[in-house]
């Protein structure tokens, strides 16, 4: 089984990578997936961040109200700290059981976990391959501007808040450029697939007698 890391600061493409990684052949395991499981209403991790951060972050319906916690977090560094420590162990254990879910399908998968904050949470050396979606900083506030209509101060923070640029890179084995259109990431997603189904298939050759 090939164990992979897909990661990239918010607005560079990762989900077009994710998208077409999958659409190949790959197990993707969504970590913002998981994430909204650790928390979704009745869970323990749910419970968890009221304790820690009070019912005014569940909205009219008890569930957890995102745009209220983000307005907390992303203020403050020590409150997203204390988040992270609610919901990363939950969301690791989450993942763990996809991924061996996918080795008893099919022991050659390539399992791909889409972890938005791999750097941040220091997984890099947790992969095989550490695949970072690269897009300049200032062009990622831009396309949070212009196409998700994010207020400037907003994006700007999103991006803030996240690891510089600089700390992805230092991490990645593969580099895909993000800051062209769709097509041409999913072009260097395909070159990427090429290559790890041969060299999947040149270790199981390696394997017969």
């Amino acid at each position: 089984m090939q164990r992979i890391g897909l990661t990239g600061g918010i607005a560079a493409g990762k989900s077009v990578a994710s998208r077409r990684l999958a659409a190949c052949g790959a197990v993707v395991v969504d970590h913002d997936v998981l994430a909204r499981e650790a928390v979704a209403p009745g869970s323990a991790g749910l419970a968890a961040v009221v304790a820690e951060f009070g019912p005014g972050v569940l909205d009219a319906a008890g569930a957890l109200d995102r745009p209220a916690l983000a307005r907390v977090v992303f203020a403050d560094p020590a409150a997203r700290a204390r988040l992270d420590a609610v919901v990363h162990p939950v969301v690791r254990r989450l993942a763990a059981e996809r991924e061996a879910a996918a080795a008893v399908a099919d022991p050659g998968a390539v399992v791909v976990h889409d972890i938005p904050l791999l750097v941040e949470t220091g997984q890099a050396g947790r992969f095989q391959l550490v695949v970072v979606v690269h897009a300049p900083a200032v062009l990622r506030v831009e396309r949070l501007v212009r196409l998700r209509g994010m207020p400037r101060p907003d994006a700007e923070a999103r991006v803030a808040a996240q690891a510089r640029d600089e700390e992805r890179l230092a991490v990645a084995d593969v580099v895909l450029d993000g800051a062209g259109g769709d097509a041409d990431l999913e072009r260097q997603v395909d070159d990427l697939w090429a290559r790890l189904v041969a060299e999947r298939d040149a270790e199981r050759a390696g394997e017969r007698p």
